[in-house]
């Protein structure tokens, strides 16, 4: 993935909504099969690592983007953003 295409995630993940949030358990099964599941349904999500949590946020990015196939697209805090294109009905069409 190009700057150009992570920029343009970046600017399409600002005024999204975090729908992930990592606590105390870490990354979970669980955690990874919501996360699998919001990437087929929206390709770019938002997340956040909550004060106790057992990692960082770039951790937290770098294990759901191995276990997802997702690309990682920016940390910055607690949050997260990442991208995966939907395999069933990709929507998000970014510039090669």
């Amino acid at each position: 993935m190009t700057g150009k295409q992570r920029a343009a995630l970046r600017k399409m993940a600002n005024p999204l909504e975090t729908i992930i949030y990592i606590g105390k358990d870490g990354v979970t099964d669980h955690v990874i099969k919501e996360v699998y599941d919001a990437l087929e349904a929206r390709e770019l999500i938002k997340g956040c690592v909550q004060q106790g949590a057992p990692l960082d946020a770039k951790s937290a990015l770098t294990i759901l983007c191995e276990k997802t196939g997702a690309e990682p697209i920016q940390f910055i805090g607690r949050r997260f953003v990442m991208y995966r294109p939907s395999r069933e009905n990709p929507r998000i069409v970014i510039d090669q």
